[in-house]
């Protein structure tokens, strides 16, 4: 009878562990929503923040990756005092290339609602778009990063919070 309540105890705590996991990733997604675009399709793209890129990305804990059709594109903000610096991947293949030739753009809303465009250039040392948000207000920033490439074009929604 001993025996049988224990692995009754253990059951339910495995239970109950499985449901805050699953309530846990649930309240991520959406409330880190990412939809990705291509010209031919519109794909619902996948976001994983990873603490180490598999495919020659940033490798930082702050990464936000999106498959967009044969694109991927890895987002990583990182604050640097009163600005913060914001960083896309994008890459493409199998082998995830990077694409130095696209023009890149993203849309961000700040906390407050204000809206702002800004151009991200070519690293080509990083291999890597760029651009630094001057001025930042604590609180939750959503971005709309879109990448003409040729006549692809290709978008992914990103935030984060400072």
């Amino acid at each position: 009878m001993q025996s049988f309540k224990l692995g009754f105890v253990v059951f339910a705590s495995i239970g109950l562990l499985f449901l805050g996991a699953c309530g846990n990733q649930a309240s991520e997604s959406s409330s880190n929503p990412s939809v990705a675009t291509s010209e031919t399709a519109t794909n619902t793209g996948t976001t994983a923040n990873s603490e180490k890129s598999a495919h020659g990305g940033s490798g930082s804990k702050n990464a936000q990756v999106v498959e967009a059709g044969k694109y991927h594109l890895e987002f990583v903000p990182e604050k640097e005092g009163s600005t913060t610096h914001l960083d896309l991947y994008l890459q493409t293949g199998d082998k995830h290339e990077a694409v130095p030739n696209a023009k890149v753009t993203a849309d961000i809303q700040s906390p407050d609602g204000k809206q702002k465009t800004v151009t991200l250039t070519y690293d080509a040392d990083g291999k890597h778009y760029a651009t630094k948000l001057e001025g930042v207000t604590a609180g939750q920033y959503q971005v709309k990063v879109t990448a003409n490439v040729g006549t692809e074009k290709v978008n992914g929604r990103f935030s984060f919070n400072q």
